[in-house]
C-alpha cells in the first residue's frame, strides 16, 4: 500500500474513533486514563490513539500490564507492551498473577472448565486495584467491535440480561471501587486493527493465546466470521440491532463490597474470592 493510501486509511480510523469519543463524552479534561495494555493489537492501538488525543482533550495516561502467567506465550506480549509505552513516554505498571495470587494461569486453569473463565476474572480484579490505586479516572480496553458482538451473542444465549448493562463504548460509575471504562475501538472491525498494526509496522504481538481455540468466544468468532463473509455488513448489523434493543433501559446489579477483599461485586464473595478459594481446595 502506498504512503499516500496508509495516511488515508490512518486517518479514517483516527477519525471514526475520535468522533465515538465526542458522541459518548469517553474523556473528560484532566482524566487519568489506565490502558489496558496486553501488548496484542486492539491495546496497542488504544494506547497510541489516545496518546494522539491526549493535547485535544488535555488528559493524563498511564498503561497497566498484567502477567497472567502463560508459558511461550504472554513474555512477548509484555514486551510489546513495555517497547510501545516506551516509544509514546508513558508509565507502564506491569503486574501479574503470581504477585497477587500466588499462582499462575498454568497452574490453576485445570480446575475450570476453561481457562478463559479464571483469566477474565483474574484479570479485570487485578486491573481494576491497580487502576483505583492510582487514582485513575477510567480504564481504556481494546475491545473492538467483534470483541462487543462475540459478547453479546454468548451472553444472549446464556440468557444472561445482567451481562447487557456491560456493553456500550462507556460504564458510568457503579460503584466508588470500580474505575468505569471506555472502548475506544467499539465501533472498529478487528480486520481494520490488524491492518493498522501491519501498515504501521508496529511492534505487536499477534500469537494467539494457547489455550483460547477452545473457548465458546473462539467458536462464537469463527460463526461470526463465516456469515460475514458469505453476507458482508452481517457484524455491523448485528451490533446496530444489539443498540436499538438494549438502548430501551439498561439495568445495573447491585454492588456491594466483597467480605473478604472489599472489592467492588455483585455478590456476597466476589468471583476472583471465589475462584481463589476453589483452587486453594485441591
Amino acid at each position: 500500500m502506498s504512503a499516500l493510501k496508509k495516511d488515508k486509511f490512518n486517518l479514517r480510523l483516527q477519525k471514526r474513533v475520535l468522533d465515538l469519543i465526542k458522541e459518548y463524552n469517553l474523556i473528560q479534561e484532566d482524566d487519568l486514563i489506565a490502558v489496558a495494555l496486553s501488548g496484542g493489537k486492539d491495546s496497542v492501538l488504544t494506547l497510541h490513539l489516545l496518546h494522539k488525543f491526549q493535547r485535544e482533550f488535555n488528559f493524563k495516561i498511564v498503561a497497566i500490564a498484567v502477567d497472567e502467567g502463560i508459558k511461550n506465550y504472554r513474555q512477548e506480549g509484555m514486551e510489546a507492551a513495555q517497547i510501545n509505552a516506551d516509544l509514546l513516554g508513558i508509565d507502564l505498571i506491569r503486574k501479574s498473577f503470581k504477585e497477587y495470587f500466588e499462582f499462575t494461569l498454568d497452574e490453576i486453569y485445570t480446575h475450570f472448565k476453561s481457562a478463559c473463565m479464571p483469566c477474565g476474572v483474574f484479570r479485570r480484579y487485578i486491573l481494576n486495584k491497580t487502576a483505583y490505586e492510582i487514582g485513575a479516572t477510567k480504564i481504556a480496553t481494546g475491545h473492538n467491535l467483534d470483541d462487543e458482538i462475540q459478547s453479546f451473542l454468548m451472553s444472549f444465549a446464556r440468557a444472561d440480561l445482567l451481562k447487557f448493562s456491560k456493553f456500550g463504548p462507556k460504564l458510568d460509575i457503579i460503584h466508588p471501587r470500580l474505575v468505569p471504562r471506555i472502548k475506544p475501538l467499539w465501533n472498529t472491525k478487528e480486520k481494520e486493527v490488524g491492518t493498522w498494526a501491519i501498515l504501521n509496522d508496529m511492534k505487536v504481538h499477534f500469537d494467539e493465546c494457547p489455550y483460547a481455540g477452545s473457548s465458546l468466544r473462539a467458536k462464537t468468532k469463527d460463526f461470526l466470521n463465516r456469515a460475514e463473509s458469505i453476507k458482508p455488513g452481517t457484524k455491523k448489523a448485528i451490533l446496530n440491532s444489539f443498540i436499538q434493543s438494549i438502548n430501551i433501559e439498561k439495568k445495573s446489579a447491585q454492588l456491594v463490597e466483597c467480605e473478604k477483599c472489599l472489592e467492588p461485586s455483585s455478590l456476597r464473595i466476589c468471583k476472583a474470592c471465589e475462584m481463589k478459594e476453589q483452587i486453594l481446595k485441591h
